[in-house]
């Protein structure tokens, strides 16, 4: 994907940084936050919550949620709190790609 955003299902969106890395941050039904148990399918309109589910990934697909919080057990992290979803911002926008 090219650098940009990206709305996903009207749950959330994703942001792509020059350096090929998204940052998904998703709050609708069945998202690990406040909205969990909401309705699934998309409710058009606006919608708000205390916290979000958030995922990083580079341009290949492989998982980077784990480099930017060591010690989970999954590759989102659930109930993420706004400061804490601009952090994984501004560390995916600086992440390094590995050579391969």
């Amino acid at each position: 994907m090219l650098p940009g955003f990206k709305i996903t299902d009207n749950k959330g969106f994703h942001i792509t940084f020059r350096n090929g890395v998204t940052v998904s941050v998703q709050f609708g039904g069945g998202n690990y936050c406040q909205n969990h148990d909401d309705n699934i399918v998309p409710n058009p309109g606006d919608k708000t919550c205390a916290n979000a589910e958030i995922a990083i990934w580079d341009k290949n697909g492989r998982w980077l949620t784990k480099e930017f919080r060591p010690g989970i057990n999954d590759d989102v992290i659930g109930w993420v709190l706004p400061d804490e979803v601009l952090k994984a911002l501004i560390w995916a926008e600086a992440y390094v790609p590995e050579e391969m």
